[in-house]
């Protein structure tokens, strides 16, 4: 009988997350119908479909927040279905979760928000807690000194996504998630999201999952795009596979979407200034 903590030796380190026959059901009803999915290390992956696709469901179920019906759910090499209640703390910390409205507790400050994960899961010291905050705030082009002090009401919607991210980032995870993170952003502030999914990617050298409704974000960030419908994978590839590939939903939801692709250009990685601050 094999080891749970062992790695499987059919997946590549590279596999990052790996979903086999992944189903999923609630009482009499199939959310999740069979889902397969690989993704790789330094990849963003960002999951499409309608409402009531089973994104939100499948989501839970990667990060170990519920478990499937059948199916294995690998995460670097672990089979997580099967693990014990008690092991699977440990693999939610390998998962920074950047929620669509950044989630931030409204009573506390900046400095708080973003050292939460610590206080939580390390026995750091405050100094040391607080050094390791103002390092990621900085790295997210926001001053420390401005804003660790602020509540989150004084921040703009750019800023309280950047303030989510250094939260997610706190306890160096290889695997970001984000849900809808340009979920009622105006088109400026939704690609300055994009150019920071990227760009997180590049540093940290962590897998992005993301969750979106926004077709032009795929096109700009995606290197795999996953199309849900009704709870199964309808097309998976690169946006532009999606685009020209077999499947018919796959290129009606795409031009439904009102987005003209085609003058889209995939996000540049180039890094972040740690010089230069930002009050988006």
């Amino acid at each position: 009988m094999s080891n749970a903590h062992e790695p499987s030796a059919n997946v590549s380190p590279d596999d990052v997350v790996v979903l086999r026959s992944v189903k999923k059901d609630f009482d009499e009803q199939q959310v999740l119908k069979g889902i397969d999915l690989v993704a790789r290390r330094n990849e963003t992956v960002v999951l499409i479909g309608g409402s009531g696709a089973g994104k939100t469901t499948l989501l839970r179920l990667i990060v170990a927040l519920d478990r499937p019906t059948s199916g294995q759910i690998l995460i670097e090499g672990e089979d997580i279905a099967v693990l014990p209640d008690r092991e699977l703390n440990r693999i939610r910390k390998k998962f920074g979760m950047v929620y669509q409205y950044a989630a931030l507790l409204d009573s506390i400050n900046v400095l708080d928000n973003v050292a939460f994960p610590l206080v939580e899961h390390t026995k750091l010291s405050k100094s040391e807690i607080n050094d390791r905050v103002m390092e990621k705030l900085e790295i997210l082009g926001l001053d420390p000194k401005v804003v660790a002090r602020k509540f989150p009401a004084e921040l703009s919607g750019g800023m309280r996504k950047r303030v989510g991210l250094a939260r997610a980032l706190m306890l160096e995870p290889p695997i970001l998630v984000y849900d809808e993170p340009t979920s009622g952003l105006d088109p400026l502030t939704s690609r300055m999201v994009d150019d920071l999914i990227e760009q997180m990617r590049e540093k940290f050298n962590v897998t992005s999952l993301v969750i979106s409704h926004d077709i032009a974000s795929c096109f700009r960030i995606a290197h795999q795009a996953i199309l849900l419908i009704d709870g199964r994978v309808e097309a998976s590839g690169t946006p532009d596979e999606l685009l020209e590939g077999p499947s018919t939903i796959a290129r009606e939801f795409i031009r439904n979407s009102g987005v003209d692709v085609r003058a889209l250009s995939r996000v540049k990685p180039r890094g972040l200034n740690q010089k230069r601050r930002t009050t988006a």
